[in-house]
């Protein structure tokens, strides 16, 4: 008997979805626009933003050139928007702002289309073609809508994020060089990334690692062109000095320094005093990375 009980409540359930399921289709298939708008609005406002995505664009032939238009139109890619489809919602809003440039909703959905490529772009390693089209995206919005507009500090968040996310690519890339100890490479690639952008958030490392390129590429040469090579280490030291006198690398490069200077006949101190500064640096060293470790 209790399974009987049991057997007709799984079919009353299966029934009921089924119907609802079927009700649903049959609305979709359906040319009633009032039916449709209405239903789309009451799955909007459930949160079930796949179905009223699909009722939208379902809608949006029925509509076309009516005042409901860009109503029907904005909401369809608010629903892919708010169902995280951002690729499809970005599309809507760009076809949006295309037919309603002047629409109530146009300001929210340049907006939304400018998210939807901020969430499209990739980490820093990956391609970065999509964070120059957003980065235009935004620079456009912000050159059209006055300073008051609500979105507006949303906009310079995401222009900071992605101009760093390119000033690292552009440093790791650099880097990788210096890495792989092709310091001569590394040198000319930390330089072109400041000619491009003498901006770049990491400047100070750029500076330091240009400055110790050059010291291992003179180091490392044959020694009828160390001194000419130690004297390119000498000017990138006099530039890092000049301008990051507080600098966290500036009591290491002063080491690399006194040592170039040693290698040119320059060095007034002993060997012992060059020695023993440099061990003390490396037992300095040894206590940041121990403190480093223990945070």
């Amino acid at each position: 008997m209790k399974n009987t009980f049991r057997t007709l409540a799984v079919l009353l359930v299966l029934s009921g979805v089924l119907s609802c399921k079927s009700e649903y289709e049959a609305l979709l298939s359906s040319n009633d626009i009032d039916a449709k708008y209405e239903a789309a609005f009451d799955y909007f406002n459930q949160k079930k933003y796949s179905r009223a995505a699909q009722l939208f664009e379902s809608m949006s032939v029925l509509t076309n050139g009516t005042e409901r238009d860009d109503t029907v139109q904005y909401y369809w890619g608010l629903s892919n928007y708010r169902y995280k489809d951002y690729y499809t919602a970005e599309t809507n809003f760009q076809k949006f702002l295309e037919n309603f440039p002047r629409s109530p909703f146009a300001e929210d959905a340049r907006f939304l289309r400018l998210d939807c490529l901020y969430r499209s772009t990739y980490r820093y390693e990956l391609d970065q073609t999509p964070t120059y089209a957003c980065l235009q995206a935004i620079a456009e919005y912000m050159a059209e809508y006055p300073a008051d507009t609500p979105h507006l500090e949303a906009c310079r968040k995401m222009s900071v994020d992605l101009n760093e996310r390119l000033d690292r690519k552009a440093y790791e890339a650099a880097k990788l060089y210096y890495k792989m100890e092709d310091y001569l490479a590394a040198r000319v690639a930390f330089r072109n990334v400041l000619k491009d952008d003498s901006d770049n958030i990491y400047r100070e490392d750029i500076l330091y690692y240009t400055a110790m390129s050059s010291y291992n590429y003179a180091r490392l040469s044959v020694p009828e062109k160390q001194k000419e090579r130690y004297l390119v280490f000498v000017d990138d030291y006099l530039n890092f000095i000049g301008e990051l006198p507080d600098s966290r690398y500036c009591k290491e490069l002063e080491l690399k320094y006194r040592r170039a200077q040693k290698a040119l006949g320059r060095y007034t101190g002993t060997d012992e005093e060059l020695e023993a500064k440099e061990k003390e640096f490396a037992r300095e060293q040894k206590l940041i990375e121990k403190e480093m470790k223990k945070k």
